[in-house]
């Protein structure tokens, strides 16, 4: 969308105290999700906003937890609540619904009917004690993230693996239950990687193999657009590398990093 005074206006963050920060727009968008004061105990005191705007914050500057500035909720509150997102279902709730507003915005339907998927590999940082293995192929000891979007760059699904596992066996568990969330996709796009008679069997829908035909660099049809949703994933410091102990919460990260992409997109949008 071409920038214009109103989306320029409504886009513009240098009044708030960090970039990260959310707008009044962006926070309307999110408010729904958060969980109601509770009905007995001690009132909640802390604003459910500065937690997400604590989280934002880690995620865009790639700080540890301990680091987070002092005019944020505590740390321990702060990660508390990423937590507890993460376990009853949040995090899923919030992109979903972002993400049937994303597709509306474009003219599309709320259903894909084209996929394509691609990986890739991250070191990790000190800390990670599971899902560590090496790919050969990228020489990277570490991760690898797996994902499967759709024709605008839109998440449909994630995975976080170890790095030795290869793409034909990773894409197994990206295409498991697809079929369910998204039953009118009807093709899937990938490289030269998922070839094999073990990637059609895991694939609820046809292949199609988008092949390099020479050296060096080459814009190739459908295949740019997964790269560039890794490459929006990479805008965020927290997920140059995986410095996650566990694979689950990298896996959240990437799913708070597309809320975070989705709400800026509505925000520019005056009927969004």
């Amino acid at each position: 969308m071409a920038w214009t005074p109103f989306t320029r206006r409504h886009h513009d963050r240098s009044r708030l105290r960090y970039a990260s920060d959310l707008t009044d727009r962006e926070w309307s968008m999110i408010a729904p999700f958060m969980p109601s004061q509770p009905s007995r105990g001690r009132r909640r005191r802390t604003s459910l906003r500065a937690v997400i705007n604590a989280i934002f914050y880690l995620l865009q500057s790639g700080c540890q937890w301990a680091l987070l500035p002092h005019d944020f909720p505590p740390k321990s509150t702060v990660h508390h609540y990423f937590k507890r997102f993460c376990r009853d279902g949040t995090w899923r709730r919030i992109h979903d619904a972002l993400y049937c507003r994303t597709r509306r915005l474009e003219g599309r339907e709320e259903q894909p009917s084209f996929a394509i998927i691609d990986s890739q590999s991250v070191k990790t940082g000190p800390d990670a004690c599971r899902d560590v293995g090496y790919d050969a192929g990228k020489k990277v000891k570490g991760r690898k993230r797996h994902i499967l979007v759709d024709t605008l760059g839109m998440l449909l699904k994630a995975e976080v693996h170890s790095a030795g596992i290869q793409d034909r066996d990773g894409a197994a568990l990206v295409f498991n239950k697809i079929a369910n969330r998204f039953p009118f996709i009807e093709k899937i796009c990938g490289d030269g990687g998922y070839q094999g008679q073990r990637v059609e069997e895991a694939s609820p829908r046809p292949m199609e193999i988008v092949k390099r035909n020479q050296a060096g660099f080459q814009v190739l049809p459908k295949r740019w657009i997964v790269e560039r949703t890794l490459a929006w994933l990479g805008i965020n410091r927290r997920l140059a590398k995986d410095f996650e102990r566990f694979s689950e919460t990298s896996l959240a990260f990437i799913q708070t990093a597309m809320i975070k992409l989705m709400t800026r997109r509505l925000a520019r949008y005056p009927l969004s």
